[in-house]
């Protein structure tokens, strides 16, 4: 009975972790699946698919008379040029667009597809729409001004830009330039200097800017997937050199770069290192509590440090602010849309495998959730 209920619960540990773990990611399978369940649906239901078809002959008459209303969000920059709203053929071409994408949701939405099919084919239908958008053809105005602008130059570097995103990205597009940034130069250049170092950590202090500082210190905790410096991007655009220009102490940790070696270290390793870190920054600075601030997979760790302090009675932080950190992992995500006991157990196997998860398995999992974003 014990090992049946060790089971259970760790079978709904994996459930609510690996839910939002890119390692994951995306199977051609489960899309394929997908295509081919909404195929099928097509059929199931012919008098709800002859519906939204003649629903769709209907608007797609407007766009021919000028008479649609259709317009992309006004978030959606893909549209910008003045060109898909000016120019009458472009126009129509967007609207089209438009209103194929939009009939193809709502059929979806009114099937009699599970709730949870229906959000899979919702999915797998947007990644198909916003491959196909207008902007992604040859014949996007954008594309076409800066090709007789440049004399053609700009389709050679497109074709060069796919070629090293091929070779040097697995296929997905670069968004940005990694050799345009160097650390200490144009990136991370508040001064500052590593005060504590353990195997899982440097703990960073920066110099303060002001004549007086407040006592209790602030302790920033990024992503263990992330830099130090996403808190210090230039002068304009830092944390760091906003709180020292408002009289605050501020410390940041620096994640090591974990290798295979370092496969087994789990949550409890962060913690333990965390609460070395805090203990510094409470001996240096004199303050008998600190504030924390932790950002995505940083606040979660926070969240179990400060769990871990109430059990043993003990108040070294005065406050915390979080920042994008998911604390309930149950809740229903784009991510775990494909979730199964299948996916999970493939999760595992390449996690401990693999050893590590690398930054470009985060970035391709957001890639593919904000297609429309993923662009050159």
């Amino acid at each position: 009975m014990s090992n049946a209920k060790d089971d259970d619960l760790q079978r709904q540990a994996s459930e609510h972790t690996l839910g939002l773990n890119p390692v994951v990611g995306l199977r051609r399978k489960d899309l394929l699946s997908t295509a081919r369940m909404v195929l099928r649906q097509a059929f199931k239901q012919p008098i709800h698919s002859i519906k939204h078809v003649a629903h769709l002959s209907v608007e797609l008459g407007n766009v021919i008379f000028g008479k649609s209303a259709l317009q992309p969000t006004p978030d959606d920059r893909r549209f910008a040029d003045p060109a898909w709203s000016q120019n009458p053929l472009y126009r129509r071409y967007l609207q089209t667009y438009l209103a194929w994408r939009k009939e193809l949701h709502d059929w979806i939405g009114g099937s009699d597809l599970t709730p949870q099919d229906i959000s899979r084919a919702h999915f797998v239908i947007n990644l198909m729409t916003e491959a196909m958008s207008p902007t992604n053809s040859a014949a996007n105005p954008a594309a076409v001004k800066r090709f007789f602008e440049t004399g053609g130059k700009s389709l050679l570097d497109g074709l060069s830009h796919l070629a090293k995103d091929l070779v040097n990205n697995g296929g997905m597009p670069s968004q940005v330039n990694m050799d345009a940034f160097e650390v200490g130069k144009n990136l991370g250049t508040t001064e500052g200097a590593v005060v504590f170092r353990n195997d899982v950590l440097e703990l960073i202090q920066y110099k303060p800017i002001t004549e007086q500082v407040h006592e209790r210190p602030l302790l920033v905790i990024p992503p263990q997937i992330n830099k130090f410096y996403v808190f210090d991007l230039s002068p304009e655009k830092s944390l760091a050199r906003f709180c020292l220009r408002s009289n605050v102490q501020t410390f940041i940790i620096s994640w090591r770069n974990p290798t295979k070696a370092q496969r087994e270290w789990g949550l409890s390793t962060y913690i333990e290192a965390l609460k070395e870190a805090v203990d510094v920054v409470l001996a240096i600075t004199g303050s008998k509590d600190l504030n924390m601030l932790g950002a995505c997979s940083g606040g979660i760790t926070c969240t179990a440090l400060l769990g871990h302090y109430a059990a043993l009675g003990e108040k070294k932080v005065n406050a915390m602010t979080l920042l994008v950190s998911v604390l309930d992992t149950t809740l229903d995500t784009e991510v775990a849309l494909f979730v199964d006991e299948q996916t999970l157990e493939t999760a595992k196997r390449h996690s401990y495998q693999a050893g590590v998860l690398e930054g470009r398995d985060m970035a391709k999992v957001f890639a593919w959730m904000r297609p429309r974003f993923c662009t050159k």
